[in-house]
């Protein structure tokens, strides 16, 4: 992986990765009725009501943080895409809503004490090295007040790895295509995606990387980061079981 002997993705990747072509194909992956529904749990696992001030990290262009402020919270959102950002305040203007959007990065906050709850959602942790990893979480901590909660989306690694590696999904979106190829890397812990787009006569090529943490490394980390419980749901909020093809995270501070 590049920028990084261990596999963890430098700033620069993360950029490349994060671009227009990741926007053009993200209602076909994401349409809205899925959108609308996330939303609904996030807004559920996360007990929010109207004006509760939430956080999301790595908001990208804001298909949820937009969807949770038309609900009446006070949101703000933090990417490292100036690409994403701009797409994510240009629907939030046509939404009338108001949304705090942020570049940034999410390893280095600017709010101490400030929100209510705060989550990463569909897998947008785990990108760079175990220490800055813990980092984020740290960071998350710090933004919350007491008592604030903080959800993570993320993969359930044994179920992850029973599957045969590499898998290859293709999207396609008209006559564009997006081919994204999955592979585990058993040495690092890490999941590793190649993706090429092929699109207006072009072909390009990116590339991602997450570390693959179980529930018990989770609970260790966001002990570490400050916070006092940490509980473990399946996708849809039901009980978590090595069967679940997600695993969402819980922590309370």
């Amino acid at each position: 992986m590049a920028g990084s002997t261990n596999g963890a993705v430098s700033l620069s990747d993360l950029e490349l990765y994060f671009d227009e072509d990741y926007i053009h194909f993200g209602d076909v992956v994401s349409p809205p009725e899925i959108s609308d529904r996330q939303s609904e749990l996030i807004w559920r696992i996360l007990s929010l009501r109207e004006d509760v001030p939430v956080l999301e990290l790595g908001c990208g262009y804001g298909r949820i943080t937009n969807r949770l402020a038309e609900k009446g919270a006070q949101v703000a959102g933090l990417d490292i895409s100036p690409i994403l950002l701009k797409k994510a305040e240009t629907d939030a203007a046509e939404l009338g809503v108001n949304v705090e959007y942020v570049l940034g990065d999410m390893r280095s906050l600017p709010w101490r004490d400030r929100f209510d709850a705060a989550f990463l959602w569909y897998t947008t942790f785990g990108y760079f090295d175990d220490a800055d990893n813990e980092r984020v979480l740290h960071e998350a901590a710090s933004a919350l007040r007491k008592g604030g909660r903080l959800l993570i989306d993320y993969p359930n690694r044994v179920d992850y790895l029973r599957h045969k590696s590499p898998i290859c999904y293709v999207t396609e979106r008209s006559d564009d295509v997006r081919i994204d190829i999955f592979s585990n890397d058993v040495l690092s812990d890490r999941s590793n995606l190649e993706r090429i787009v092929v699109r207006d006569g072009s072909v390009r090529r990116t590339h991602l990387s997450f570390k693959q943490y179980g529930f018990s490394e989770y609970v260790r980390m966001l002990r570490s980061a400050g916070f006092e419980t940490v509980e473990a749901y399946g996708p849809e909020g039901e009980a978590f079981t090595y069967n679940s093809s997600r695993l969402l995270v819980v922590a309370n501070k």
